[in-house]
């Protein structure tokens, strides 16, 4: 039963609100906290509900893999959050997209895609799809004129991450909107970054958006997950057939643990953003640090459409060290506290050489075409102290500007 203290759809309630009540549909036990619904089937009152239900003519629980009210609760508060009518959740991030791409795209038709989405995005397109005659144009997400230079007659796509994982690329999604809309194409806009506590692209004219849950959403490194999230319930319910049939199915742990980071969303964003922002214009005086990648700081190409697009600009923030790999190296393993790995969106801060991990996997050619530099570090800031964060960057930071500054003496 619902509670009547429990927002429905429809109520107009502030974000945080939502983030904590949204979607909720307490059982006969009269629970306050969101259960978990640890079950792989239903029961059915009569044969007549059981087959009424496999065939879709009346509403209800079926089988886990594709309807848990646990599951389903995440989905409505995240489509409540970025203000969809469907949401589907998914087994990962990179099932989200391929969930998206499966229920948009057929043999024969185009996508156009950026060239600076993450590694595995870039592997999906152009060496799985390609396989079954989805051909991808890769060009610049800031670029909204080559986008539309791009589009052929067979485009159905349009996909784009903004900002970009890691140099925080921005697209002019209502430009990138707009393309989509008059060539007949689904614009699919990749939110990991921002989530909806800085950035709704649906409100901006995107028809689709998709989450690694794992990463903010989440906000602790606890679980995989992925979402969907769409503008439409017809484009959620080809997506939700995909899910269906094909099975990367959330797991209702999972979801409970995601219902849990949403509840604190806007908070950890504003405190990353906050704490990233201060480290990106300290990086930006350091004298091994060659360039600095954030929207948040005035010299970023983007930062002014960021500013409007965006209530934040997001917890990461990546630069290019002096001496290119061996320099990034140095001051990745010189940290003493942050941790050195992939992921990213944790309340622990984590460093990564996106060249040999993230983007490790593309070719020389596609990581010159992302700017994926030799000397390129990336930082997904944490909630630690940023005065603790600064110093034990400086540690390497410092060596290798003292390496440096002692090679041009032995040279000059």
């Amino acid at each position: 039963m619902r509670d009547p203290r429990v927002p429905g759809d429809g109520e107009a309630l502030a974000f945080d609100t939502v983030a904590v009540r949204a979607g909720q549909v307490r059982g006969s036990e009269c629970e306050h906290n969101d259960p978990i619904y640890a079950t792989s089937s239903f029961v059915f009152e009569s044969a007549a509900q059981a087959a009424a239900r496999f065939a879709e003519t009346e509403p209800g629980n079926v089988y886990s893999r594709f309807t848990n009210p646990t599951v389903r609760t995440f989905e409505r508060r995240l489509a409540a959050l970025e203000g969809g009518a469907a949401c589907v959740a998914t087994a990962s991030g990179m099932s989200a997209i391929l969930s998206v791409c499966l229920a948009t795209l057929k043999a024969g038709d185009h996508v156009v895609a950026a060239d600076s989405l993450f590694g595995s995005t870039i592997s999906l397109f152009a060496n799985l799809l390609s396989r079954f005659d989805v051909r991808t144009t890769f060009v610049s997400a800031s670029d909204s004129a080559a986008f539309a230079a791009a589009v052929e007659p067979r485009t159905r796509l349009l996909f784009v991450e903004s900002p970009t994982n890691p140099l925080g690329e921005v697209a002019d999604i209502p430009a990138l909107a707009r393309i989509a809309d008059d060539a007949g194409a689904v614009l699919v806009v990749d939110n990991c970054m921002c989530t909806p506590a800085l950035q709704r692209p649906l409100a901006l004219g995107a028809h689709v958006v998709v989450h690694s849950a794992t990463k903010f959403l989440d906000g602790q490194g606890r679980c995989i997950g992925g979402a969907v999230v769409t503008a439409t319930e017809e484009l959620g319910k080809q997506v939700f057939g995909v899910l269906r049939t094909a099975g990367p199915a959330m797991s209702p742990f999972n979801a409970w643990v995601f219902l849990k980071g949403l509840e604190t969303l806007r908070l950890r964003m504003r405190a990353v953003s906050a704490s990233a922002q201060s480290i990106a214009e300290w990086l930006q005086t350091h004298p091994a640090v060659t360039r600095v990648f954030y929207p948040g700081l005035p010299s970023h190409p983007q930062h002014r459409l960021a500013s409007t697009q965006q209530a934040g600009f997001g917890g990461i923030v990546a630069f290019e060290v002096v001496g290119g790999q061996a320099g990034a190296w140095s001051v990745i393993d010189a940290t003493r506290m942050i941790s050195i790995t992939g992921n990213l969106g944790d309340a622990k801060t984590t460093i990564t050489h996106p060249a040999t991990t993230t983007h490790g996997r593309l070719s020389a050619a596609e990581r010159a075409r992302a700017g994926i530099g030799d000397g390129l570090v990336r930082l997904a800031v944490g909630l630690e102290d940023v005065a603790d964060i600064r110093a034990d960057l400086a540690r390497g930071l410092d060596a290798v500007a003292a390496g440096a500054s002692a090679v041009s003496a032995q040279t000059a």
